[in-house]
């Protein structure tokens, strides 16, 4: 019984019709969009990183970005600046565009609000950071998992939450104040 269902399986035009779309969705999100990418040596971005608008993306050397990470530019102006040594960890949400909120529109007729995000040189965000439109992280700044970056957070922070608030510095000599 179980090697006829497998041979159906096997025989049904929609299982290659699926492989299809995955490997053109694939494309689409990922091996398309990063050949336009500006980025630097050394850079490690997991296969499955999706991107979009990456003509307003520039990566830096050395920059580690994890699995499931979405990297989504704005559509006109909003850019994305990753600087060199960054490390984004799984399932990270950067985005330079966000939708506009007005009462009595609906939500795709209210057009977007863009702004650049700045990500400076070996920042670390955990897993599942989201960084909103008009961000900058600061240089080696850290943000915990989970947190949602609204504004600025400075040189050297700790900042976690939702919104992200600074809980601590760290010290250039390598030890927490």
């Amino acid at each position: 019984m179980r090697s006829l269902a497998g041979l159906a399986t096997i025989l049904d035009p929609r299982t290659y019709l699926h492989a299809l779309r995955v490997l053109h969705y694939y494309n689409y999100t990922h091996v398309q969009p990063l050949r336009r990418v500006r980025r630097g040596p050394g850079t490690r971005i997991a296969p499955n990183v999706s991107i979009g608008n990456p003509e307003r993306l520039t990566i830096g050397a050395r920059v580690h970005i994890g699995a499931r990470c979405s990297l989504w530019a704005g559509p006109r102006t909003g850019r994305i600046v990753i600087a060199d040594g960054c490390v984004l960890g799984p399932d990270v949400f950067v985005t330079a565009a966000n939708y506009r909120f007005e009462d009595d529109a609906h939500v795709f007729d209210q057009g977007f609000r863009e702004a650049d995000v700045v990500i400076g040189e070996r920042a670390w965000l955990g897993a599942r950071v989201i960084v909103l439109p008009g961000a900058t992280i600061g240089k080696r700044a850290v943000i915990g998992a989970g947190s949602v970056v609204t504004s600025a957070i400075p040189d050297d922070a700790v900042a976690v939450g939702a919104p992200a608030r600074v809980v601590r510095t760290i010290a250039r000599s390598g030890t927490a104040t």
